[in-house]
């Protein structure tokens, strides 16, 4: 009887230790942003004509630390090959980066408005890219953990200005 019990209750912690594949995600944070923001990036590439520098607006990043935030200005410098900083809209115009004349920058603005911690290993993004006032794109992205890699599953526009 004993041994029917302990076989019984092996089988059930194998089947629960099985469906928990859950990582913890914010030990990847860093990963995870610099993943969604490029796809962010990658949207809408007539945007990057003539860009001079990359900004990110971190300044809503709440869960991020230093290191991570060092962490996204870096991938951006190696993948992009161009000057790369945390900075908000009003910053730039502060350091003369935006051209009122023409209402656009001499870059890209990248900024997220929305982050979601989902279950199942899925953190939702959304967010935009921005050139100029007629140089805008928002956009949703799925970031997802699998085969031990973050990766984006799903990405799409969702307006254009």
């Amino acid at each position: 009887m004993k041994l029917r019990h302990f076989t019984i209750l092996f089988f059930v912690i194998l089947i629960l230790s099985a469906c928990n594949n859950s990582i913890d995600q914010k030990e990847d944070l860093g990963e995870i942003y610099s993943i969604a923001l490029n796809s962010i990036m990658e949207q809408d590439k007539e945007l990057d004509n003539g860009m001079k520098f990359i900004a990110i607006d971190m300044s809503n990043f709440n869960e991020l630390d230093e290191q991570d935030k060092k962490e996204i200005l870096n991938f951006f410098k190696e993948k992009y090959k161009i000057e790369v900083m945390d900075a908000t809209f009003e910053e730039l115009k502060e350091k003369g980066f935006y051209n009122s004349d023409t209402m656009s920058l001499d870059g890209i603005l990248l900024s997220l408005e929305k982050v979601e911690f989902k279950f199942n290993n899925n953190v939702f993004f959304e967010g935009s890219k921005y050139s100029s006032a007629l140089g805008t794109v928002g956009v949703e992205v799925m970031v997802h953990y699998k085969d031990d890699n973050w990766k984006v599953k799903e990405a799409k526009m969702n307006w254009v200005s």
